[in-house]
């Protein structure tokens, strides 16, 4: 499989985009990976970069975006953080792939039993991780149930997950609300933005369409 060109990504829809990490992620999980030869796809992409996709996903060693979609060099965008929130920076750098790169699709991608909102959930306290995990916080007091504050905790995993899918859902709403440069993009049809979790039992991503 070549590395994408300017003219291969001129034939990129949204929904074709979003189609290709489908399949992507459907051969990892069958351990189908998709013929590459990586040292001609750095040959190939010397001259620039014509990524489909930005994906900002979690810092997890599990949730590698290049591998879980089965992806190969100057195919996407990966922006990672404890979390997967967004920043003044992470918002930039979206705007960046987008508007200028060209990426037709972002994806936020959250994980289950993610370490990052357990923190959050814990009210873990630990240095600068301390106002990271404050990003998490929204999340975790949007997900009202259970509300008994002894099943509120890491040690609950569903309401880790719930908190989880929460905190991606959340992001995508500030993605929207605090880049105009996206939200035109996202409302005139030139990009799609799309929640997913991915699941580290089965290797799974469910996307939220």
């Amino acid at each position: 499989m070549k590395a994408h060109t300017k003219e291969t990504q001129a034939t990129m829809t949204p929904e074709k985009s979003l189609q290709y990490l489908k399949e992507g992620n459907l051969r990892f999980q069958n351990n189908l990976k998709a013929n590459r030869n990586l040292l001609e796809q750095v040959n190939d992409t010397r001259e620039g970069q014509f990524p489909f996709a930005t994906i900002l996903s979690c810092i997890d060693s599990r949730v590698s975006a290049e591998l879980v979609f089965d992806q190969g060099l100057g195919d996407i965008f990966s922006a990672r953080i404890a979390g997967n929130f967004v920043n003044e920076d992470i918002l930039g750098s979206m705007e960046f792939a987008c508007k200028l790169a060209g990426t037709k699709l972002i994806v936020v991608l959250g994980h289950t039993s993610c370490g990052a909102v357990k923190g959050a959930c814990d009210n873990a306290e630990l240095g600068n991780l301390t106002s990271m995990l404050a990003k998490i916080k929204p999340a975790v007091e949007a997900v009202t149930e259970p509300k008994d504050e002894n099943l509120r905790n890491s040690s609950n995993i569903e309401f880790v997950n719930n908190v989880a899918e929460k905190n991606v859902q959340l992001t995508i709403d500030r993605i929207l609300n605090e880049s105009e440069v996206l939200a035109d993009m996202h409302k005139n049809g030139e990009i799609m933005i799309v929640g997913a979790m991915y699941n580290i039992e089965d290797g799974a991503v469910t996307f939220f369409e």
